[in-house]
């Protein structure tokens, strides 16, 4: 994964250098076309043109009878691009002219003409000369552009620049060697220090976290990932004293209230008995009192299971048990006690034994608060049927029921502490607890319990545990 995330750095670091560097290209365009061109009808052209325009446009003048003339196709060119021309014969005085601006005289003398040449903008025209022989004649022509553009020459010695050009290509390519090894270079740390960055982050949340020296450019991102592993260590800490506290309290309460809670039994079972001139009321008042002293006493030994399990307090004695037979022996129990009387319950499993490693203790209460709810809440002709099936690896027990079912809603909490559902409002004597401890131990053998059910048809619920294949089928 850290090899991964490498190449994706990289990647991305060499789609960002190409970007940019498409972007410097284009900008170094723009800019050589901001500064070097100029706009015309037929879009941008560069800054030169307006001298080549000038020096050939004696290509579209000719002589006629002596008279000068400026063809058709210069013409077309001068009104099209919006220039004027003047043209001077060899004393300097107007000849010809077109689209001539009416301050512009009509002679020049020879100083003037030589300093058109090199005239900057003025009057919104820069102003171009050049010059045209026929007949061993000669006419200078003066063509006004509405371009602000300079005419300054530069002179050079060709020799010395022509051997400078390798060196310069040279340069250039060293440049470029330098600074995409540099960005190479960057790239390959710049993934390293963030490599480095993410493990430290997956250690955090493993807790296998070493504290990073908080220097360099990522000084405060190390520091911030310091305090925040102290933070989360800290919280751990903290959590951990919570639980144990919540657990010494739990059992200390659940001792503590079973103290008082015997002589209140001790006394109700007295009262509710056959007492001598007692009348009729005491007894029932006794009944009342062992009824509710009873479910104290198993919603306090509930609460102490629950929390004896979650935090793995209570030890799991193992033992290979043939299923089928111990399956079986449980649902005579549960039929035979007189709260189930005329209650059917039906065995679909398998003929042949499975054996499991289970505690028989712990895991006779999983069936039985399932069988019981079943039961419970599923008043006659409900039935109940249990199953149990060897699959590979595995053994799956099945408890369904034909009842009412249950609501989408009763299911997403159905094994949670103190959740109770739509259906247990009519028998409020349960704890709460019961499906919770249930799926606690089923967890505890390492298995896995799920349920499914749907309004008006009934209640399935499905366990699986490992398979103890020590004994086989018998």
């Amino acid at each position: 994964m850290k090899n991964s995330g490498k190449h994706n750095l990289f990647l991305h670091l060499l789609v960002l250098l190409s970007v940019l560097s498409l972007l410097a290209v284009a900008a170094a365009i723009g800019l050589f076309y901001y500064v070097f061109a100029i706009p015309e009808p037929e879009g941008l052209s560069l800054a030169s043109w307006p001298h080549l325009f000038t020096e050939n446009f004696s290509l579209w003048m000719d002589q006629e009878n002596g008279q000068l003339r400026v063809q058709e196709i210069g013409l077309a060119r001068l009104e099209k691009y919006g220039l004027w021309l003047q043209v001077l014969d060899e004393t300097g005085r107007e000849v010809y002219s077109y689209q001539k601006p009416e301050h512009r005289p009509s002679f020049y003398p020879a100083s003037e003409l030589m300093q058109l040449a090199n005239s900057p903008f003025k009057d919104g025209t820069t102003v171009f000369t050049g010059s045209f022989e026929a007949s061993g004649q000669t006419w200078s022509y003066l063509i006004g552009f509405p371009y602000a553009i300079g005419k300054h020459l530069m002179y050079y010695n060709q020799e010395n620049t022509g051997r400078l050009f390798p060196l310069a290509r040279s340069v250039l390519l060293l440049a470029f060697v330098i600074l995409f090894a540099l960005v190479f270079g960057c790239g390959i740390w710049l993934s390293r220090k963030l490599s480095i960055l993410t493990g430290a982050i997956s250690d955090i949340t493993l807790r296998t976290y070493r504290p990073l020296p908080p220097s360099g450019v990522f000084g405060q991102v190390c520091e911030a990932l310091n305090i925040m592993d102290q933070e989360i260590r800290q919280s751990d800490r903290l959590k951990e004293e919570t639980t144990r506290t919540r657990q010494e309290w739990i059992a200390n309460i659940s001792h503590d209230l079973k103290t008082p809670l015997s002589p209140i039994r001790g006394y109700a079972e007295l009262l509710s008995g056959p007492l001598p001139d007692a009348p009729q009321p005491v007894q029932e008042y006794g009944r009342i009192i062992l009824k509710n002293a009873t479910h104290m006493e198993k919603l306090i030994n509930d609460l102490k299971l629950t929390y004896q399990l979650e935090a793995r307090a209570l030890p799991c004695h193992l033992k290979c048990v043939r299923l089928v037979r111990y399956l079986r022996e449980l649902l005579t129990d549960i039929l035979n006690d007189p709260a189930f009387l005329g209650r059917i319950i039906e065995w679909e499993g398998e003929a042949s034994e499975i054996s499991v490693l289970i505690d028989p203790d712990l895991f006779r209460r999983v069936i039985q608060n399932l069988v019981s709810n079943a039961l419970l809440h599923n008043p006659p002709p409900a039935k109940v049927s249990v199953s149990a099936v060897s699959l590979s690896g595995k053994v799956r027990i099945m408890i369904r029921d034909n009842g009412s079912g249950l609501n989408p809603e009763d299911l997403s909490g159905l094994f949670d502490r103190y959740y109770r559902g739509t259906s247990t409002k009519e028998k409020p004597e349960g704890t709460g607890l019961g499906l919770a401890i249930a799926r606690q131990i089923v967890l505890l053998h390492g298995g896995d319990i799920s349920v499914a059910s749907e309004a008006g048809i009934g209640t399935e619920f499905t366990i699986y545990l490992p398979a103890d294949m020590s004994y086989g089928e018998i």
